[in-house]
């Protein structure tokens, strides 16, 4: 670490102890040979350690980012993959002079130098202008191989088969035990697989590890493309929609593009 900040070895054990009085704990536990992290030190290294994550990550699309861009739009890489880029692509065919970049981003926060930002949820902020995009159904997906390996038939099957969990940075995504509760059943008793990465949870269920939850309108080339089908008839109104917010940043161009996507859904 020293030669790292180019200091002296003595200068960081100084700033460390300093810290710990100021934290008014131990990060350390100083052994004779070398030292090892408290837990409360291994939750601070975690939480400093995405900050200067997220801090590369912005100097890179500010490094990155062509200055003739006329629109940036932040969405989700689950989003970005399977709703927004094809939009994209048919609004260049359409207004082929107005270029529209991507900040895709899973970290909360990431996108909010964007003239416009993807939101799965109700509106929260008053006085800021939000457009819906699209509020649809929330279905149980599998493939075909996977459904018969499992006898999936009908709302019970699925009690007992395997499903992927999917744990994001998102709030108020529907989880399982939501679904089957609005569909009146009790909680799933199966195998559990648990990611942190929509995409990862929908390639999962394409690799036939189980069934996982998703939007008809978010998902529906998947389905389109026989990659993943509905597994039962069943399904539950989405509680929330997902909506444009249209920063105050946002030029003509921009609104010109908010306008057509919003059209386009």
């Amino acid at each position: 670490a020293a030669q790292e900040l180019n200091v002296t070895p003595a200068a960081v054990s100084h700033q460390i102890k300093a810290l710990e009085i100021d934290l008014k704990c131990s990060l350390f536990l100083r052994h004779h040979r070398g030292v090892e992290l408290t837990e409360k030190g291994a939750l601070l290294f975690v939480v400093i350690q995405r900050g200067f994550e997220t801090i590369s990550e912005t100097l890179t699309q500010i490094r990155e980012r062509p200055e003739t861009v006329d629109v940036t739009i932040g969405a989700t890489t689950a989003f970005s993959s399977l709703w927004l880029t094809p939009k994209i692509s048919a609004f260049w065919k359409i207004h082929p002079s107005i270029t529209v970049s991507q900040v895709v981003s899973d970290v909360p926060g990431m996108t909010s130098r964007c003239d416009l930002t993807i939101h799965y949820g109700n509106p929260q902020e008053n006085g800021v202008e939000y457009r819906k995009l699209f509020q649809d159904h929330i279905i149980a997906l599998g493939t075909t191989r996977f459904a018969a390996e499992h006898r999936i038939a009908r709302l019970e099957d699925l009690l007992e088969a395997p499903l992927i969990h999917s744990s994001s940075n998102e709030t108020g995504w529907t989880a399982w035990d939501d679904w089957f509760a609005v569909l009146g059943c009790p909680a799933p008793k199966g195998r559990s697989f648990y990611v942190n990465n929509y995409m990862i949870a929908l390639q999962a269920a394409q690799d036939d590890v189980g069934a996982v939850l998703g939007w008809d309108g978010l998902v529906g080339s998947l389905v389109n493309e026989g990659r993943l089908v509905k597994l039962v008839q069943e399904s539950i109104p989405s509680p929330v929609g997902f909506h444009l917010r249209i920063h105050r940043r946002a030029t003509a161009k921009a609104r010109l593009f908010a306008d057509w996507l919003v059209k386009a859904t």
